[in-house]
């Protein structure tokens, strides 16, 4: 499994407060569960980040710089919500906590917990 190991730490470090954070191999990189819901998985998808967000804000995620409609396999959407984030996107730790705040809104409105 290939993952980027510092991103991986940066991505553990920001959801460091959420009680039930575990981390699972998972779409050949590591993922990160919230809730028992995946919130954010590191190195896949040809991207740094593969995250999981709202599909009612999937239009105005996909105009940030760096995101693009995440694919499992050549040209096969993952759909709505379903986000690939570059690497050069997350230079800085507000590029990062940017993602991360997306990703846990979407999962306490799903799990009801925050």
């Amino acid at each position: 499994m290939i993952y980027d190991l510092a991103l991986a730490d940066r991505v553990r470090a920001a959801l460091s407060d959420e009680e039930s954070l575990r981390e699972r191999k998972m779409f050949g990189g590591l993922a990160f569960m919230v809730n028992e819901k995946m919130v954010v998985c590191v190195g896949t998808g040809g991207g740094a980040l593969l995250v999981r967000v709202s599909g009612d804000r999937d239009a105005d995620y996909l105009k940030v710089d760096g995101a693009r409609r995440a694919e499992m396999g050549t040209e096969r959407s993952m759909g709505e919500g379903w986000i690939t984030v570059d690497d050069a996107a997350l230079t800085g730790e507000d590029n990062l906590r940017f993602w991360i705040d997306a990703v846990l809104d979407y999962n306490s409105n799903v799990t009801g917990k925050r």
